[in-house]
């Protein structure tokens, strides 16, 4: 008789509850989190079994040894199966009992699980984003402390050379404490710096064989670096069934309350991959710093047209789904980014 496994994962261990056919739960087993342990407890269960995984921060080694050992792990969207289960009390005997039934049932919010490379790759880009906002904290420490003291140094850039320069010369008329933490902060800077460098070359190295990246800097403002954060969190571009999936996974589509003939449109959802969305919304705003350089785009004509009708950040957000279904196309086709045919066309098609 199949069974249904669900696995409750936490940081030091993980419960699981194996439902027959039947709909018959067994008992509850816990397991330390210990790789041998694992790798044993997982020996003893029928082979191929189907596993129910919530996709929370330490799936992936969980993933990597159900795989290894034979099984079928299944990721599910953990907010979505809470919802699903409808339990009043929560243990994890019974969570890990309510994803063996949705699995057992046909139910479970399924997710995409990244292939063990396609893992490892995010993390040297996730740490390359990591180095950057901490970047940009540092520096903001240093604009900080400088107008405290109304310390004020020409140029558009302080962190260039000649700027850099200048900030050495006057550092002197900080007092000693605030003089010495900048010190330290350019000193962090410039690891920072070096740290970037290094993860870009890192990357470069990995994406300059993947066409997909090429096809993906062929959109309107996209380079290097925002190239390999879209192919790297698109992933397999086969799993989104359409453009407007692929929109949706990235954030960029506005919820919908339609009730009694009245429609409005709400926020975009907030449960996404923040990473890809970062990515199109920063194309978006890259494309609207470039307007004149762009002048008759659709990308420019659309930020333009909902601009005056809304906000920046509404027109932003379209421009930027706009280019998250154009990937769509581009990945699917492998075809270079064109300008849409046709002047009727929704405000984020990416169809002549």
């Amino acid at each position: 008789m199949e069974q249904f496994i669900g696995c409750d994962a936490h940081k030091k261990f993980s419960v699981f509850v194996a439902v027959n056919e039947k709909g018959q739960a067994g008992e509850a087993l816990r397991v330390v989190h210990d790789r041998m342990l694992i790798r044993e407890f997982l020996s003893r269960l029928p082979v191929h079994s189907a596993i129910a995984v919530e996709a929370s921060r330490n799936y992936s080694w969980l993933v990597e040894e159900m795989e290894r050992a034979g099984h079928r792990p299944k990721l599910c969207n953990p907010l979505e199966a809470k919802r699903r289960m409808g339990l009043t009390h929560k243990t994890d005997k019974l969570d890990a009992r309510g994803l063996a039934i949705l699995l057992r049932n046909g139910t479970l919010p399924e997710v995409w699980i990244p292939p063990s490379e396609l893992r490892d790759q995010r993390e040297l880009l996730r740490l390359r984003i990591f180095l950057v906002r901490l970047r940009t904290r540092v520096k903001n420490r240093i604009h900080g402390t400088l107008s405290r003291h109304n310390v004020q140094v020409p140029g558009a850039d302080l962190f260039g050379a000649g700027a850099r320069a200048e900030l050495d010369t006057r550092l002197p008329e900080l007092p000693i404490h605030s003089r010495e933490a900048i010190e330290q902060e350019l000193a962090t800077l410039d690891f920072l710096e070096t740290e970037v460098d290094a993860a870009e070359e890192r990357l470069e190295a990995i994406m300059k064989v993947s066409a997909e990246v090429a096809l993906l800097k062929t959109l309107p403002c996209v380079g290097n670096i925002l190239s390999m954060v879209m192919m790297l969190e698109i992933g397999k571009v086969e799993r989104f069934p359409t453009a407007a999936h692929l929109a949706s996974y990235a954030g960029l589509v506005p919820r919908v309350h339609s009730s009694g003939g009245h429609t409005r449109m709400g926020q975009v959802c907030g449960n996404v991959n923040r990473n890809l969305k970062w990515a199109f919304v920063e194309t978006a705003n890259l494309i609207v710093v470039n307007q004149r350089r762009l002048t008759g785009t659709h990308v420019v004509r659309l930020y333009q047209k909902l601009r005056r009708a809304k906000n920046h950040q509404k027109a932003a957000v379209a421009v930027a789904r706009h280019l998250a279904e154009a990937a769509w196309w581009m990945l699917t086709k492998l075809e270079v980014y064109s300008e849409p045919r046709g002047s009727q066309q929704a405000l984020s098609s990416t169809q002549g």
